[in-house]
């Protein structure tokens, strides 16, 4: 671990690491704009393992196993404009509030992130500025050129779950996740029980809240986006096979509720 040499510098992203935003189709005709928070595992050379085994981070506390594959192709199927975040969730969440402690975690379900421990304000500020604004910043920019082109945007946060948490089994296939906007979340709730073999979770495992979430609040909720999160259980979709099936059934519900909000915004 390069920790000292971190904490020490003063920038954390060098020679031979990737930028933090990666995007798909950025000219996507589709009103649907997709984000990916969690979509990479990344660690910066200069945090080094993080103190943590390799064994874990490959595991759902680095990362949202499948998002990756399933949001590409997604966008592809869609024709929609993918922002995507490249850095482990264990650096700095991208989905949390950069001020609460679950931003930078020092444990993680039950796994100690030993190189989160103790860190300066400064050193937690690099993470923030190098990795957590340019992603947002991103994001911002990205609606506000749709909103200036006179183009709708529909925000659709993409994220997967693991099927045991702290020992607790988790049956949903499928969950939308909302807060102050249930527009989309009520459209995909009656799409998604119409297909009688899935189980599905209206807001579980998780619900949106300006303390646990930031996405959803920040660029749908106070940007007036229709919007919604979804969160896919990540043993299907683990393999290429489940994200291109997964990938399938929400092309052609997005299409199917695409056609809806256009029939409802004429009326």
């Amino acid at each position: 671990m390069a920790l000292d040499t971190a904490e020490a510098a003063d920038q954390l992203l060098g020679e031979g690491d990737i930028p933090p935003v990666h995007e798909v189709n950025a000219a996507g005709t589709s009103p649907f704009l997709l984000i990916a928070d969690h979509y990479g595992r990344v660690l910066p050379r200069a945090l080094g393992n993080l103190g943590v085994a390799e064994s874990e981070l490959v595991r759902h506390i680095a990362w949202d196993i499948g998002i990756a594959g399933l949001a590409e192709r997604l966008a592809k199927m869609l024709d929609a404009h993918l922002i995507a975040q490249r850095y482990s969730r264990l650096v700095i969440d991208c989905n949390r509030p950069p001020d609460v402690a679950s931003s930078i975690p020092v444990i993680s379900e039950a796994t100690a992130i030993p190189g989160n421990e103790n860190l300066s304000a400064a050193a937690k500020e690099m993470r923030r500025r190098e990795i957590f604004d340019p992603y947002h910043g991103r994001i911002g920019a990205a609606i506000n050129a749709r909103m200036q082109a006179g183009k709708p945007t529909v925000l659709v946060a993409l994220h997967s779950f693991t099927p045991l948490y702290l020992g607790d089994p988790r049956p949903w296939h499928i969950g939308t996740l909302y807060h102050r906007d249930t527009v989309l979340p009520r459209l995909l709730l009656g799409h998604l029980r119409g297909e009688s073999e899935l189980v599905i979770g209206d807001n579980q495992p998780y619900a949106v809240s300006d303390i646990t979430d930031y996405t959803i609040p920040v660029h749908g909720e106070a940007r007036g986006l229709i919007n919604t999160g979804i969160e896919i259980r990540q043993d299907l979709i683990t393999d290429e096979t489940g994200q291109q099936q997964w990938a399938e059934r929400l092309a052609r519900i997005l299409r199917e509720i695409e056609a809806t909000l256009q029939e409802e915004a004429v009326a």
